[in-house]
């Protein structure tokens, strides 16, 4: 009975024994066919669910080339070009985040070209500006008194004459103080102390309004106020009251050197290809190592650009750098020509923009940079202050920039437009138009000096309103030469309209300039 019960079990056994042998002998042999000398190991034990999302698949096509990978791994040539690719746009940005420390570089570099020397000189516009110097926008209507200080040798001394109005900025433009009107001597004039980041050394208690820059160089300009025209008057003040001596020799100062810089032949522009990241190299060599935020620290060092260390760029970064700066230059004149932010349009419906978006001369929206207002005023402009932003009726000034006509095309120096500016005018002091070169973003080169007209003008034609009716071309419109601006056919241009002692009206947009209209 125990023989017949356990004969069908080893009948049983012997198939399945039979199976395993031959999938083991099939597995075997596809191993060997697959994979010589590989070894499949069986899924780990303790093993994630991989969301492919996280993986890099082994070929990329991008617009820097395909990008290939074993397993996670990059070959050669992809290493090659993602280095290549964040050196190109660290090169754009520090082009960006970097051009408001090459300005400052440049007008001190170009006030000492001509004469003007760092702890010793002011320069002074005394009979006005004109084409012939090179400034991001400057005006033709005021007197400019201009300085600039390093601080790594002490504390400096600086007096401003009575009546004076402007800011003074640090390295990276970023304001420290405005003199004059809006500062703390309120236009009577005074003594300013700068002294250097870090130091601390003894200071007079009295005597002096002290600033404390987080930068040695300091730019300095402001304007004088002209009475009934006399010029002349204006700069004799000047040269009377203004002065600049270290600190250290306060008690017999040495004399200050004036240096009329009217009809002088100079640059304060910084430049647009790779020679700009030899300026900002210039610039950083000369500062404290925390001058800026350490993340603008290390987005210069990750170019070659380090405090204490020579930029010494090799042959493929210094070509990267150069291809870097020409679309930086290209994005920054997008950004100002093109703008894409609607928020700079001061009206809905016309061309006229601004750079203070929100009204912020730190170019802030809260706890938002905004990056490309910011990259806008630095391309297009020098000098900052709240009061150039944050004006109030009757007080400091307002802006208003065009690229364009009222059809929005660029304007063109070989035709005639015309703007309407209606009555009454919301300018307490007075307003002035200004023309500017969009190759240099300086006084455009003309046979007119003033490159621009204002309301006091001799001759100024008035509108039946108290308005005016400005004219911009090649020649003048019969009968309208007083009222006209000229340009030059062949050279865009752009233009600033300024009102000094904006009134209401232009807060409340109840009043409203034309755009310019094409007449030929």
């Amino acid at each position: 009975m125990n023989q017949l019960h356990h004969q069908p079990q080893r009948q049983l056994y012997k198939p399945l024994l039979w199976q395993e042998c031959r999938w083991l002998g099939a597995a075997v042999a596809a191993t060997i066919a697959v994979a010589p000398g590989a070894v499949f190991a069986q899924p780990p034990t303790y093993a994630p669910e991989v969301p492919a999302k996280i993986t890099t698949p082994d070929s990329v096509r991008t617009r820097i080339g395909t990008l290939r990978f074993k397993d996670g791994a990059p070959d050669p040539e992809t290493v090659r070009l993602a280095y290549d690719q964040i050196d190109f746009s660290r090169g754009i940005d520090a082009f960006v985040r970097g051009m408001s420390a090459t300005s400052v570089f440049a007008i001190c570099n170009g006030l000492e070209q001509a004469g003007v020397k760092a702890n010793s000189g002011i320069g002074i516009t005394e009979q006005l500006m004109d084409a012939r110097s090179l400034f991001l926008t400057p005006n033709t209507t005021t007197v400019y008194v201009l300085q600039c200080l390093n601080l790594r040798d002490g504390p400096m001394v600086v007096r401003v004459p009575p009546r004076a109005l402007g800011p003074v900025d640090d390295a990276d433009f970023r304001w420290v103080t405005d003199v004059g009107v809006t500062g703390p001597d309120k236009g009577a004039g005074g003594a300013y102390l700068f002294v250097p980041p870090g130091f601390t050394g003894a200071l007079p208690a009295t005597g002096f309004h002290v600033a404390r820059p987080r930068t040695n160089r300091v730019v300095i300009f402001y304007r004088v106020f002209v009475e009934k025209g006399d010029l002349a008057a204006a700069t004799a003040t000047v040269r009377s009251n203004a002065a600049v001596f270290p600190l250290s020799q306060a008690a017999a100062p040495p004399p200050t050197t004036f240096v009329n810089l009217s009809g002088r032949k100079f640059n304060t522009v910084s430049a647009n290809d790779f020679s700009f990241y030899e300026e900002l190299n210039a610039a950083v060599q000369n500062e404290p190592a925390d001058w800026v935020d350490p993340d603008t620290v290390g987005l210069y060092a990750a170019i070659g650009i380090r405090k204490g260390q020579p930029f010494a760029p090799d042959a493929r970064l210094r070509q990267t750098l150069t291809e870097a700066v020409a679309v930086g230059n290209a994005y920054a004149r997008s950004n100002a020509f093109a703008s894409r932010d609607p928020r700079t349009r001061i009206f809905k419906d016309r061309q006229w923009l601004t750079p203070f978006v929100g009204g912020s001369y730190q170019f802030l929206s809260g706890s938002e940079r905004l990056l490309e207002a910011r990259a806008m005023f630095f391309y297009l402009a020098t000098g900052i202050t709240p009061a150039m932003s944050e004006a109030r009726p009757g007080t400091g000034s307002a802006y208003a920039l065009t690229f364009r006509d009222g059809a929005g095309a660029f304007l063109d120096g070989g035709r005639t437009y015309k703007v309407t500016l209606p009555g009454p005018i919301p300018a307490k002091d007075f307003w002035a138009f200004t023309v500017y070169d969009n190759q240099t973003r300086s006084l455009l080169p003309t046979d007119q000096r003033s490159a621009g007209v204002d309301s006091n003008a001799t001759g100024l034609q008035r509108n039946a309103d108290g308005g005016a009716t400005i004219w911009f071309g090649p020649k003048a419109p019969a009968g309208k030469a007083a009222n006209w601006v000229q340009t030059m056919p062949g050279r865009g241009y752009n233009l600033i309209l300024r009102l000094y002692g904006p009134l209401e009206p232009w807060f409340d947009q109840t009043w409203q300039p034309g755009d310019l209209e094409p007449q030929t």
